[in-house]
């Protein structure tokens, strides 16, 4: 296998992607912290989106065998469950949780299994130049709510991200609440519910000559009213054409083009931005 990797750290303090590559287990993949409304930081100063990104990463890149990929995100749920608890974390208050999204796949001689949960994204390219999304965008819905707030917040004034962020934190909570629901998506959060949310399978290797996972800070911003929930396919096709490290700094320099997030509904300028391209 030929592996290009990227983890490119966004406005943040702290990179929250994390990148999963057990070549033992021939497990590959890649994790997404989120920080939890509620503040918090480990004892050096560590998010809760970072802590979490490196516990799932930490736990499918030790480990030395396992039956199914979701057997090792489900124990890197409980583990985060304990951590949390650990640190004084009530796990019944959702927006005081830590959380990751992940989307990773475990290569065999005739098939491939993936697991994800979130928005982390899976792009299989096949020998006769076509590409498959196998993975679906589970939080573009509560996301393109989000967007659409952000973008009244905009149309009524504001032009600051601090403030657009206080604008749209009624709007976050009610996402984070949505968590391992059944009207909201599946994400690692330490919810003994989170196996219910999760997406897990297999696809036969016949024909597919490579592999892209990537977190959602390679999503392209969109103009207010675009969703997200088609745009999986589009970066794939972008990705191939321009090669990962180009497709990268292409898409940071459009985001500079916009620093206070007033053309393009987003919370932060430039996430976190991390991804693995896996040639057969």
């Amino acid at each position: 296998m030929n592996i290009t990797s990227a983890s490119v750290k966004g406005v943040g303090a702290w990179n929250e992607d994390a990148i999963i590559r057990n070549e033992a287990l021939q497990l590959y993949g890649v994790i997404d912290g989120a920080t939890s409304l509620v503040p918090y930081n480990g004892p050096g100063g560590e998010t809760g989106g970072y802590l979490a990104a490196q516990l799932v990463a930490r736990t499918c890149n030790e480990a030395l065998n396992a039956d199914s990929i979701m057997e090792l995100l489900v124990s890197a749920n409980d583990s985060l469950r304990g951590a949390m608890v650990q640190a004084g974390i009530d796990p019944r208050h959702k927006e005081g949780l830590w959380t990751a999204c992940a989307a990773a796949i475990r290569v065999y001689p005739k098939w491939i299994e993936f697991a994800q949960a979130g928005d982390c994204m899976l792009a299989v390219y096949y020998a006769d130049g076509s590409i498959r999304i196998v993975t679906n965008d589970q939080v573009a819905h509560v996301d393109d709510r989000t967007k659409a707030v952000w973008a009244e917040g905009v149309a009524a004034g504001l032009t600051t991200r601090a403030e657009l962020l206080e604008y749209c934190m009624p709007t976050l909570r009610n996402g984070r609440e949505l968590a391992n629901t059944d009207d909201g998506y599946g994400v690692i959060n330490g919810d003994p519910a989170f196996p219910d949310y999760a997406e897990f399978g297999r696809i036969g290797r016949t024909n597919v000559k490579a592999l892209l996972l990537f977190t959602d800070g390679l999503y392209i911003p969109k103009l207010p009213g675009e969703s997200d929930k088609e745009s999986a396919g589009e970066i794939a096709s972008l990705v191939r054409q321009m090669g990962l490290p180009r497709y990268i700094e292409w898409l940071t320099e459009l985001e500079e083009s916009d620093p206070n997030c007033t053309k393009y509904p987003r919370g932060k300028k430039s996430d976190d931005k991390t991804a693995l391209w896996i040639g057969l």
